[in-house]
């Protein structure tokens, strides 16, 4: 009897834990420039764990990410970035049509 219950609380975890995995998007349907988000959002995190512990150096990072050469690498590198995940968007298409029409015969 004790084992059918902690069973059943296992399984009940362990389909607790599946089943919003089951509703998540594919990569072929999430929105790809939110992959551009990423860079800003690790260096805010190191940001602000840096100022945690020293804000003379969070001080320092903040002057360095503000430099003119280090704003200037950001925009390019957003914008190749950008020109990447556009050709990574019509490969996907590319795929899904070739998928859909050999594959699958529609």
């Amino acid at each position: 009897m004790l084992q059918s219950r902690a069973l059943v609380i296992a399984l009940i975890l362990l389909l607790s834990t599946t089943l919003p995995e089951v509703q998540s998007k594919s990569i072929f349907e999430k929105d790809r420039r939110d992959l551009l988000a990423i860079p800003e959002v690790i260096a805010s995190y190191f940001y602000e764990a840096v100022n945690k512990v020293s804000p003379k150096v969070g001080q320092f990072l903040l002057d360095t990410v503000q430099s003119p050469s280090v704003i200037a690498a950001r925009q390019r590198f957003v914008k190749e970035a950008a020109k990447v995940s556009i050709m990574f968007e019509q490969l996907i298409e590319k795929i899904k049509n070739l998928w859909y029409t050999r594959v699958l015969g529609y």
